[in-house]
This record gives C-alpha cells, sequence and structure tokens, in this order.
C-alpha cells in the first residue's frame, strides 16, 4: 500500500469533489458559523446567546408555544433544546408551565421582561446586514436559495 502522497498523487479529476473549498457542505458550515460569531457580541449585550435568540424571535413571532412547537420552528431536538429554555427561564425572559390536558408537554410563556428584550434585539439583525457585504438583492437570492434547499431536504425531495 502507497503513502497518502503517493496514492494522491493518482488521483483523477474526479476527485476533485473531495477538495475542501469545493465542499457546499463545508461553505455551508463556515459562514453560519460566522455568522453566529457576528450577533455574538450584540447579543452578549442584551444577555443571550446565539440559540436563545433564534427562540426568543420564536416566541416573538408567534407567542406561547409548547417546547415541542418551538423544536420544529428552529430545527432543534428536546435534548438540545431543554437547557435553552431552562436558561431562558433562570434569566427572567420565560417561563415553563405543563399543559393541563398533557402533562407530557411543557408550554414556554414570554414574560414582561422577555416582551421588553425584544425591543432592545430589535437592531441586531442590521449587525448581519453591515458585515455580510452582498447587495440587498443578494441577500434575497441567497435566502430564499438556503430556504428552498431546507425545504428540500426537510421534505426528502430534491426541488
Amino acid at each position: 500500500m502507497g503513502t497518502s502522497k503517493e496514492i494522491m498523487g493518482n488521483a483523477t479529476n474526479d476527485d476533485a469533489i473531495l477538495k475542501l473549498g469545493n465542499e457546499l457542505c463545508f461553505s455551508l458550515y463556515a459562514c453560519a458559523k460566522e455568522v453566529i460569531r457576528i450577533y455574538r457580541k450584540p447579543l452578549e449585550k442584551i444577555g443571550l446567546t446565539y440559540t436563545q435568540y433564534i427562540v426568543m424571535m420564536t416566541l416573538w413571532q408567534f407567542c406561547d408555544m409548547s417546547a415541542k412547537e418551538i423544536g420544529k420552528k428552529i430545527y432543534l431536538d428536546s435534548g438540545t433544546l431543554t437547557p435553552v429554555i431552562k436558561k431562558l427561564e433562570k434569566s427572567g425572559f420565560v417561563k415553563r408551565q405543563r399543559v393541563v390536558e398533557d402533562e407530557r408537554f411543557v408550554k414556554v410563556i414570554l414574560t414582561e421582561k422577555g416582551l421588553k428584550l425584544k425591543e432592545k434585539a430589535s437592531t441586531i439583525p442590521q449587525t448581519l446586514e453591515r458585515n455580510i457585504y452582498l447587495s440587498y438583492d443578494e441577500t434575497m437570492t441567497l435566502h430564499s436559495l438556503l430556504n428552498k434547499a431546507l425545504k428540500g431536504i426537510k421534505e426528502g425531495t430534491k426541488i
């Protein structure tokens, strides 16, 4: 068996797809990581992590919801979501309440403090707009394509 260098030296042009810079998944991963980094400072100022922020955005948009509904909207399983909600509750932004009809379900309810936080968070999206270096049209196209890809992945169909 040859060394890695010898094996790679015999690679064909078909192997170009195995180069990191050619992988869509890496570009998506790296971009998502950098976008979250951009959000970090402004979110720290209002006492949230990025994951807490997307939970709060969900509640600001849809009001009180079950933890399961929130998880479905933001693509998080209960093992990841539960500690996030507990931290938001400890900070006073939400409260958790068992659903009377079915105690297996937990409803997440915005507190007054959580509602007031929305005003403080209202300038955060502009942070990304200033730092993404895309035109408005490019941003809208990217947004549309990402949503289309996500929908296809979730439905298991090629669009």
